[in-house]
């Protein structure tokens, strides 16, 4: 799950970026989008029909006549969940999003603003029991980094000082912008102008796998509240991960 209740952190980004390297890997994958600005949703449309397929799940739509756990079920043989949240999360809607996920990646960039702010809500999220007990894994990532610059040093100086795993510095590129906008991710792109990216990705998607490895119960954890329909065997775990580079 990509979370962090500051806005313009690029949480959409990293999710839909995720999303597309388990895709590309010909895992079966689900992209449940609750911000309310549908991104995530967008951008799933915005693939073509070549693409790898993604599920996705409009998880901010109210539908008339569909019942939450009807709208949140999730397809047979699904294999990774990947969570897009919104910003400005607090109170009964972060207890119930942090409910639903095994692992949690908060983005940060670097700027004074965003680490004050993500300062903030790091003690809101200590205060919930799950987080508290240690049954949700937490790592963060500097996003859109300029390495070699004052705030950028200051952001990794802050990350390292972190109770979380920092697990990846993700550059600022256009290439994440350009794959975008044809609803792909980094790793679906071809060419020596993607390697570097690609490469800062490998930590990251390591720290969700090692978690994935650890639980296979993580199918019931993501949609607690919304159980999907039963299945007579589970082959591959599951891992759901909730996050935030928009």
């Amino acid at each position: 799950m990509l979370l962090n209740s500051k806005g313009g952190c690029g949480k959409t980004t990293i999710a839909t970026n995720l999303a597309a390297c388990y895709a590309s890997q010909g895992r079966a994958t689900v992209l449940i989008d609750h911000d309310g600005q549908g991104s995530s949703t967008r951008w799933i449309n915005a693939r073509s029909q070549h693409s790898a397929p993604i599920h996705g799940i409009e998880a901010y739509q109210e539908k008339a006549g569909v019942t939450k756990s009807f709208l949140m079920r999730l397809p047979e043989g699904t294999e990774r969940v990947v969570i897009d949240t919104p910003a400005n999360v607090k109170g009964q809607q972060l207890i119930e999003l942090v409910g639903r996920t095994d692992s949690i990646i908060i983005p940060v960039l670097s700027s004074q603003i965003d680490i004050d702010a993500v300062s903030k809500f790091v003690v809101e999220l200590r205060k919930l029991p799950r987080v508290r007990g240690g049954d949700v894994r937490i790592a963060v990532v500097a996003n859109r980094a300029r390495e070699n610059t004052v705030m950028f040093l200051d952001l990794e100086r802050f990350l390292l000082r972190s109770e979380f795993d920092f697990v990846a510095r993700l550059r600022d590129t256009q290439n994440y912008m350009q794959a975008a906008e044809t609803g792909l991710g980094i790793h679906e792109l071809r060419g020596a102008r993607v390697k570097k990216d690609v490469g800062q990705w490998a930590p990251l998607v390591q720290w969700v796998e090692r978690g994935a490895a650890d639980t296979p119960r993580a199918m019931a954890t993501a949609l607690s509240a919304h159980p999907a329909p039963a299945r007579s065997t589970a082959k591959k775990p599951v891992a759901s991960i909730k996050s935030s580079p928009s």
